[in-house]
């Protein structure tokens, strides 16, 4: 399944570029708001960041299609207890190759949106007992490898250069590897700033 996955992106994406009237290579880098929805309780976000490249393959002044490819920390955490306060952190974190339409709705201003798939490079749990730190524990084992989610948001060129994004990714699968446990879905809002070449 992951085979036919990763195919059917590098052959849209090679259809796209023998396709394009101007192609741009660029970086881009910001924060991320991420927190998991789903079956588990007591959830609260974790602020992290993202950063990496992207592509920017125009077919005309309205249409293009972006691809990136991005490290990004994601995760959670949740709050538990009430004689002791027991905070345990979750994180998560992916290379995710996003892939997304743009339409231009005004000179330097575009709507996005598309599929995104996350390959899980670590992942690890941190529990703090009243304010003392306990560790982390390397929980890779313990969540899927793949994460299939699905982006939208706004961009705006800010010179010919510079762009700002805000993409909230929604969480198609879940993120856990027992499905027996719980099943909890990630979700990420992006703010990005990038530069093209």
């Amino acid at each position: 399944m992951n085979k036919i996955v990763l195919f059917l992106l590098t052959s849209i994406f090679i259809t796209a570029v023998s396709q394009a009237q101007e192609i741009k290579f660029g970086v881009k880098g910001g924060l991320n708001l991420s927190t998991l929805s789903g079956d588990s309780p007591n959830i609260s976000g974790r602020t992290s960041f993202h950063g990496g490249a992207v592509l920017e393959v125009k077919f005309n002044d309205k249409f293009a299609l972006q691809p990136e490819l991005l490290y990004s920390e994601q995760g959670a955490s949740a709050e538990n207890g009430q004689l002791v306060n027991i905070e345990t952190k979750l994180r998560l974190n992916y290379i995710n190759i996003p892939i997304l339409a743009k339409y231009y709705l005004t000179k330097g201003l575009s709507v996005e949106a598309g599929p995104q798939l996350g390959i899980l490079i670590d992942a690890g749990v941190q529990d703090t007992i009243d304010g003392v730190l306990q560790g982390e524990e390397d929980a890779k084992d313990q969540f899927k490898n793949i994460d299939f989610s699905f982006g939208f948001g706004l961009g705006y060129n800010l010179t010919q250069h510079f762009f700002t994004q805000a993409r909230y990714n929604v969480g198609l699968s879940n993120v856990f590897e027992d499905d027996n446990n719980f099943e909890d879905a990630n979700g990420v809002f992006q703010l990005s700033v990038g530069y093209l070449f």
